[in-house]
């Protein structure tokens, strides 16, 4: 966004000092800019009936970048001021060299507003805040007596930031963000099991505050629970799956999405380099990257370089179409940025960072994709998990998951693990579902030790022929 008035946090930087500083810095370069941040948060945790942890974050500085082909000079500070700027500077140029680059096109301007620019946390004084997690607490725990412990999350913040290019162009965009989390052990017989979910967006706090919303919240949370309590050992083999829809994308996000990404496929490190144009999944599997979804936690208006956030194709029915792009690779590989130049703040260098990614649904009703199952696992939930982008192999653990034989839905097990291959399991996608959802808002991902907000979603999907790792013989 563009015709916003350049405020740089009410230092002493102005425009002028600012731009000049940066011309200097990117002389001779072929990309750069100014990239100015700041955050506030806070984080109110309940456990065990008591306040734990009552934090409150706040953060401001700059990042100056110069950019001359593979090579990046970079430099950031706390202190947002002409000197600091100035000793930043030097440090930017030495990606420079002797110059002689070819300066790139400028992001065009956008007047986009995905979301709200109002500050979350003041939606709800501090003690408004307190008396909701203590009525949480008292809510779960009423709900069913084999609840033994409760723990209760509201987090808001807000990140400001302001781009300027050397061209004289600014950017700004201000990111809320909001979210809310319940998690319940119970007992029974002597075993204890967890269960948790909430979730938020680009919004205020006032609606996730609500009882009508954080007591769906805790009910969810408790029947995860209790479904773990009748929980049975996982059986282990090689099995046809059923993926719930929504938040089972995180699958796709980190087993296929991470592959997509452009650097990966720029320095032909990544499963899918070199196959653009090419059947990469089973006909019918379009998925895309679209950080342009109003409140959603992956969404931006903007990228961290100042390019507008879009709508990408990145499969489209089957055939690989695009990949995700920050403004580097995009010029190394000769083709555009898509507004996937993401960074966790200031002090880190932006890179092709995935926003919102999702498979579009079928035709087919979720129903019948699991009734056709004859021997195999319905997994609705997903913990953590890993991918090797290399060869795109992952291993995915099940939150809840449910043994299937003949079409019918018998007990929930435990300890579940999937493991494949993203480039496998796309060609291996038999039915897709017409039932598209995107995740709760819970979603937050990590790349060379950078972590960004996302979302992901799907429809339910049939595959075929995924390794289940569990412990029942």
């Amino acid at each position: 966004m563009t015709d916003s008035p350049f405020r740089p946090f009410d230092t002493l930087l102005d425009e002028g000092q600012a731009l000049t500083l940066l011309r200097q810095a990117v002389a001779g370069a072929e990309d750069g800019e100014l990239f100015l941040e700041r955050k506030r948060s806070e984080a109110l945790v309940l456990d065990d009936g008591r306040i734990k942890t009552a934090s409150y974050d706040a953060s401001e500085g700059f990042g100056l970048r110069a950019v001359k082909g593979e090579v990046a000079g970079y430099a950031h500070s706390t202190e947002i001021s002409e000197s600091a700027l100035k000793r930043a500077v030097g440090t930017a140029r030495l990606a420079v060299g002797d110059g002689g680059g070819t300066w790139a096109d400028a992001p065009k301007g956008t007047n986009a507003r995905l979301y709200t620019d109002a500050d979350p946390m003041l939606d709800a004084t501090f003690a408004g805040k307190i008396d909701v997690l203590k009525e949480i607490d008292a809510f779960t725990r009423g709900l069913d007596p084999r609840v033994v412990q409760v723990s209760a999350t509201i987090s808001a913040g807000l990140q400001e930031v302001e781009i300027l290019r050397p061209e004289g162009m600014r950017f700004r965009d201000v990111r809320p963000m909001a979210r809310i989390n319940i998690s319940v052990i119970v007992e029974q017989a002597g075993r204890r099991e967890s269960g948790g979910t909430g979730g938020g967006g680009r919004f205020g706090l006032r609606a996730l505050l609500d009882p009508a919303h954080w007591q769906t919240v805790a009910r969810e949370a408790l029947r995860l629970a209790l479904v773990n309590l009748d929980a049975v050992p996982a059986p282990a083999g090689i099995m046809d799956i059923v993926l719930g829809p929504g938040w089972p994308g995180i699958l796709l996000h980190e087993a296929i999405g991470h592959g997509l990404e452009g650097d990966f496929n720029r320095k032909k490190t990544s499963a899918f380099a070199g196959l653009m144009g090419q059947r990469i999944a089973a006909p019918g599997v379009t998925v895309l990257d679209d950080g342009t979804l109003p409140d959603r936690r992956g969404s931006i208006s903007v990228d961290d370089e100042g390019t507008p956030s879009q709508r990408n194709v990145l499969i489209e029915d089957g055939v690989l179409v695009g990949y995700m792009q920050d403004r580097q690779n995009a010029r190394l590989m000769g083709v555009q940025s898509t507004g996937n130049g993401r960074r966790e703040s200031f002090a880190h260098i932006p890179m092709p960072r995935m926003t919102n990614t999702y498979m579009l649904g079928g035709n087919t009703d979720p129903a019948a994709i699991l009734s056709d199952l004859k021997d195999g696992i319905w997994a609705v939930g997903f913990g953590g998990g890993q991918v090797d982008i290399t060869n795109g192999k992952f291993v995915f653990s099940c939150t809840e998951a449910y043994r299937v034989r003949n079409g019918q839905v018998g007990a929930p097990i435990k300890g579940a693990t999937l493991i494949g291959d993203g480039a496998t399991a796309l060609r291996n996608i038999r039915a897709i579902g017409n039932d598209m959802a995107l995740d709760p808002g819970i979603g937050n991902c990590g790349k060379a030790g950078q972590w960004v907000p996302v979302g992901v979603g799907q429809p339910t999907l049939l595959i075929g022929g995924l390794t289940i790792g569990g412990s029942a013989t």
